[in-house]
């Protein structure tokens, strides 16, 4: 689990920067100002969750694995491809009712960092 979490976060992180790179590079001529703030804010949560995977990790390498840390990654994972990729889609293609799936994503979020604190607060020191 700790591998994994940590390798998922950095391949996110590293999609995080070609996406916002190609956000600040390619759309900004191309899509509107309150499109690319929403573009950009699905960046913005993308990263943030990405690091919170590779939180997750360590967390696992220093606590031991469990299920509560198992679940916050998967949530972190579903937030970044459900929040982020709605927003990505509706700033690029305008499709409205996309905005009715963001709120899932964040939360997927939310619920990922409660498993993460649940985990942290659950610990027993050796």
């Amino acid at each position: 689990m700790q591998r994994t979490f940590m390798a998922w976060g950095a391949v996110f992180m590293a999609l995080s920067v070609a996406i916002g790179a190609f956000g600040a590079h390619m759309l900004e001529q191309k899509i509107s100002v309150d499109a690319l703030a929403t573009y950009e804010t699905g960046v913005q949560y993308h990263m943030i969750h990405g690091i919170a995977l590779i939180i997750t990790g360590l967390a696992a390498g220093l606590f031991g694995e469990s299920r509560k840390l198992f679940w916050a990654g998967v949530l972190f994972i579903a937030g970044i491809i459900i929040f982020s990729g709605s927003l990505y889609i509706l700033s690029v293609s305008g499709i409205k009712w996309l905005g009715a799936i963001t709120p899932i994503g964040g939360v997927s979020f939310i619920a990922g960092w409660l498993m993460l604190m649940s985990s942290a607060w659950s610990h027993k020191k050796a």
